[in-house]
């Protein structure tokens, strides 16, 4: 049950879709505009540097606060809160990505991914952070900086959960590396059509001079 409520809670905060809602108040669907989904980079390219600013930390708060409120509400389960983390990360994510008020179409989720991650685990936040801003500033590839923000995620969490750093119940683990899975794989599945691009050498790049891509 703990599981269900998690999950629902997390899809409903998802659905706050601050890219879609921050177009409108410019008068855009921003979900017609540039790659066609809701999230930062697209609000990046389509509205410029402020207006990725504000969608990145819309989708990363919506995904932080529940996870962080999971902490507080389930303190009393220490053997299992983390993975109830997870689940409403999940949930946040699936939201974010598949709104069904927007016709399913949202973004791809790496905002509120990297939101969920700062709740689970700050050393593998500054990790993340590290890579991703290293791996854009040398090639410019948003999408690549993604990718392996959402491999190191997978990676640190059976790792790490292999070793008892999270103190889960061992019977959850099995479950817990699941989820984990499922999230860095909906990383990979929303961005299947940069992998494409990536492996031809036409994805789009970021100009750190206009703060737009191109």
């Amino acid at each position: 049950m703990e599981r269900i409520i998690c999950l629902i809670a997390g899809y409903l905060c998802g659905l706050l879709q601050s890219g879609y809602f921050y177009g409108k108040t410019h008068h855009i669907d921003i979900r017609n505009h540039g790659s066609g989904n809701s999230g930062t980079t697209n609000a990046l390219r389509v509205m410029g540097p402020k207006a990725g600013a504000v969608v990145f930390f819309g989708d990363f708060l919506k995904s932080l606060l529940p996870c962080m409120a999971v902490r507080l509400v389930f303190k009393n389960q220490p053997e299992m809160i983390y993975l109830l983390i997870l689940y409403t990360g999940f949930g946040v994510i699936l939201g974010h990505n598949y709104p069904f008020y927007l016709q399913f179409k949202g973004g791809k989720g790496i905002a509120a991914t990297a939101g969920l991650i700062m709740a689970a685990d700050l050393p593998m936040t500054l990790l993340c952070l590290v890579s991703f801003v290293l791996i854009v500033a040398v090639t410019r590839y948003v999408s690549l900086g993604s990718l392996i923000v959402a491999t190191i995620f997978v990676v640190w969490m059976v790792l790490f959960g292999t070793m008892g750093a999270y103190g889960l119940n061992p019977k959850l683990l099995p479950e817990f590396y699941i989820v984990a899975a499922l999230i860095s794989g909906q990383a990979y599945w929303r961005h299947r059509a940069n992998i494409g691009r990536l492996i031809h050498g036409k994805e789009n790049k970021i100009s750190f001079g206009s703060g737009k891509t191109k």
